[in-house]
């Protein structure tokens, strides 16, 4: 028998959200609200990522928590990876990496990529969970064969450094391209190393600027250290570049 939440989900398009919000925020969450309590779960899903993100409210991270955990215990795969990130990040709930495990395995079990990165990620640095470098190696390739970005460029740095599999710099260097041609920062500044060391300077350089364009604020406060000790004079001039986009935060 299906869950009555499942029978009711109603989809809410991003661009319909995005027009109720910006038209009328209160009427446009007091119908999300409605139809979160009637039992839709994307509704549900919608309105804790609204609290988060603080998307015409308030942020308000305990609402946030409460909507996704919801949604996570009615099936919804996506809240169930972001259950897991507000128990790793102590958002609304406090931090508790074990049950940031669970819940990033159970997303991970149900086939979402996030949910694959994100249990990855704890278990090669051992946090709520025993240790397994190999593991998740294994579930960095599982999510980089499903177009998740952020997953190619690890894969290409254990291809790159032999971490858990034999040092392979040609593979290291197709998936840090892959990575930076899916839109991750990370992947953009490690495969514009690869094109600096090859004397590629032009296409580093375009590379570099689009990281700087996405990247968060302490990957730009270590790639700003790293390009003011570069030996090329255009690399040293993207610095004030990374400087203008933190200068808004330190206001």
């Amino acid at each position: 028998m299906s869950e009555p939440a499942a029978a009711e989900r109603t989809a809410f398009d991003a661009a319909s959200v995005s027009e109720m919000l910006r038209a009328d925020p209160d009427a446009g969450i007091a119908e999300i609200r409605r139809a979160a309590r009637r039992g839709d779960v994307g509704a549900q899903a919608l309105l804790g990522q609204i609290y988060l993100e603080g998307r015409g409210v308030a942020v308000d991270e305990a609402e946030g928590f409460h909507w996704h955990a919801v949604a996570a215990s009615a099936g919804d795969v996506e809240s169930m990876n972001m259950v897991g990130r507000c128990h790793e990040l102590g958002r609304g709930t406090p931090v508790d990496e074990a049950l940031a495990a669970v819940w990033y395995r159970k997303a991970a079990a149900n086939g979402l990529d996030w949910g694959i990165y994100n249990y990855a990620n704890l278990l090669a640095t051992g946090r709520g969970v025993a240790r397994d470098r190999p593991q998740a190696f294994a579930l960095y390739q599982r999510a980089a064969a499903m177009g998740h970005a952020k997953s190619m460029n690890l894969v290409g740095r254990h291809y790159d450094e032999g971490w858990d599999v034999e040092r392979d710099p040609e593979t290291a260097v197709d998936w840090y391209r892959r990575s930076a041609e899916g839109g991750d920062f990370r992947g953009q500044a490690s495969y514009a190393s690869v094109l600096v060391r090859e004397g590629r300077l032009d296409e580093a350089e375009r590379w570099l600027v689009r990281a700087i364009a996405s990247g968060s604020r302490v990957f730009l406060e270590k790639l700003a250290g790293s390009l003011a000790d570069s030996p090329h004079e255009r690399l040293r001039a993207l610095v004030p570049r990374i400087e203008a986009r933190l200068r808004p935060a330190r206001a």
